[in-house]
């Protein structure tokens, strides 16, 4: 069996970090979920997508858990927002926020599902987002 931490690492330090897109290939298989497909070109897709709003965006691992075929990771992520992230248009803020990523790999020591929680709406704080509740509309007899 691969070393699911080390390959979890390789893969924030790899592709996450350095770009190195070969390395997803390497190490993402044809059936884990990404952004509009599966496979290593769809994990690709998210990251480039993100990569386009913040270009120098770099991520630090700051715990990782790992049994079995399982990983989780505990990271905070910086970057300057200087592309269209959304709705959001650049604003040449810098933003840092922190998340957790899990990872399940086959027998092959491949990535074959990647599931992430962000504080997404932290980073839309600090880009200058007003973010205003819905108004509630009234049924009949309201």
């Amino acid at each position: 069996m691969t070393d699911v931490e080390a390959a979890a690492r390789r893969f924030i330090a790899d592709v996450w970090n350095a770009r190195r897109e070969e390395s997803a290939y390497e190490l993402v298989a044809e059936e884990c979920p990404g952004l509009g497909g599966t496979g290593p070109e769809a994990t690709l897709a998210w990251h480039r997508e993100r990569r386009a709003a913040f270009p120098d965006l770099r991520y630090k691992i700051v715990d990782v858990v790992a049994a079995g075929e399982r990983v989780a990771v505990h990271w905070r992520a910086a970057g300057t927002h200087v592309g269209q992230f959304g709705p959001v248009p650049p604003t040449g803020q810098v933003v840092s926020y922190s998340g957790a990523t899990f990872l399940r790999f086959d027998r092959a020591g491949r990535i074959v599902e990647v599931w992430s929680c962000t504080e997404l709406f932290q980073v839309l704080q600090q880009l200058g987002v007003e973010m205003l509740p819905p108004t509630v509309v009234n049924g009949p007899g309201a």
